[in-house]
């Protein structure tokens, strides 16, 4: 569980708390409004960054779905990096 996220799973995280927090915030704000509570709003919307946070904090294994293969040393020695030619 604890590690390196990999990209995609970085831009999944992402995605995912940008997603999550303005439904939240739209969830709350129609709630708050219907009832007339701000407190009712906010306690939705304090209860929907937690759950976000829950979600996206962690390095879960479905954010490490495709990992990165570096190259190995030997390989790198056979196929040094191609040279720049200066004109």
């Amino acid at each position: 569980m604890f590690g390196q996220m990999d990209w995609q799973g970085q831009k999944l995280a992402e995605q995912l708390v940008q997603i999550m927090l303005v439904s939240f915030a739209v969830m709350a704000l129609l709630v708050g409004y219907a009832l007339e509570s701000f407190q009712s709003m906010m306690l939705i919307y304090a209860g929907g960054v937690a759950l976000t946070t829950l979600i996206t904090a962690p390095n879960w294994p479905f954010f490490n779905r495709h990992p990165l293969n570096w190259l190995d040393q030997s390989e790198a020695v056979k196929h040094p990096k191609p040279k720049l030619l200066r004109t």
